[in-house]
């Protein structure tokens, strides 16, 4: 992940960050600006960059938004390396893990460009804005609203009537799933992991029994919380379950998640922006907390592409 103090990149990172009694602690966003019509930052298409990395799953929520309202176009993207090295995410200089919005070598160079200095994580996704050349956000949560408003006047994925629901679902999946995996994963105590697998599989359970009954979270209509459900249910199998001992039991088991999970892989463009083998790469890579050796395991195998009991809807 990488840290800067005033501008300055370390390259001596002290690892997650958790509390006395050995619970995860997620560091916040400070660069939260909003593109809105009144400015500075306009909804103006060719004019924002993103920075991501396709083993991320707060980068991966802002890939779908982009990828089902179609702004390949208005909305550019460099992909850093899976591996991360001591100097944080970086880049090829040429392929398929380039930059080619400023050439830089690695992410941290383009937080250090920032006025006035960085200060903090160095993370994805970033949000640069090309007019001014500065970062407008790097919080996932406020690009994937922005991308799910700015750029689509029907707010399609964040209908008026239906945000408050919606809000309400984006708390508790970042709480005890998105961020959930993480509390059991980085947890440093018998009570801090105990804390983090009971909240979690009971969020999945719960999520699981309401989708008997519903299409998506709420109800027939695709919104922003179901993609932003959808990066962990993406990399569970193949990476929660084992690396971050998320094992009580698989997405495959819980029926209703499973069903839901692969019709919303079937959507436009989706299936494209998921990539278990750098998850595997990126969730198994050598770390002293979790897995010293760094051997990367062969399996699970998982077929995505298995039929589906529903169809989600999306135009």
């Amino acid at each position: 992940m990488g840290l800067m103090i005033n501008g300055t990149y370390q390259t001596d990172d002290p690892g997650p960050d958790t509390s006395a009694s050995g619970a995860y602690e997620r560091a916040k966003s400070t660069l939260r600006h909003r593109i809105t019509p009144e400015g500075p930052f306009t909804p103006e298409p060719g004019r924002y960059h993103l920075f991501v990395a396709w083993n991320c799953p707060w980068a991966h929520r802002t890939l779908l938004v982009r990828a089902l309202l179609g702004l390949s176009n208005a909305i550019s993207v460099s992909v850093a390396k899976p591996a991360r090295t001591d100097q944080g995410w970086v880049f090829d200089a040429s392929g398929d893990f380039s930059d080619p919005q400023l050439g830089v070598q690695s992410l941290h160079e383009v937080y250090a460009r920032q006025t006035p200095a960085y200060t903090g994580r160095i993370t994805v996704p970033v949000l640069w804005d090309k007019h001014s050349q500065q970062i407008v956000s790097n919080e996932s949560a406020d690009i994937t609203r922005m991308l799910c408003i700015a750029f689509d006047p029907k707010r399609r994925l964040v209908p008026e009537q239906l945000e408050a629901q919606i809000d309400t679902w984006n708390t508790r999946i970042h709480r005890d799933i998105n961020n959930g995996v993480y509390r059991a994963g980085f947890a440093r105590s018998q009570e801090a992991y105990d804390a983090a697998v009971t909240d979690l599989f009971a969020a999945l359970k719960a999520i699981d029994a309401h989708l008997a009954t519903q299409t998506t979270l709420t109800g027939d209509h695709l919104t922003e919380a179901d993609l932003r459900l959808f990066p962990t249910l993406a990399r569970f199998d193949v990476a929660y379950h084992y690396a971050f001992k998320c094992n009580l039991a698989k997405l495959s088991d819980f029926p209703q998640l499973w069903d839901y999970a692969r019709a919303l892989y079937a959507l436009p463009g989706i299936a494209e922006t998921v990539k278990p083998a750098i998850y595997k790469a990126g969730y198994f890579s050598r770390s002293d907390l979790r897995n010293p050796l760094g051997i990367v395991p062969k399996g699970p195998k998982v077929n995505w592409t298995a039929p589906t009991d529903r169809h989600i809807t999306w135009t």
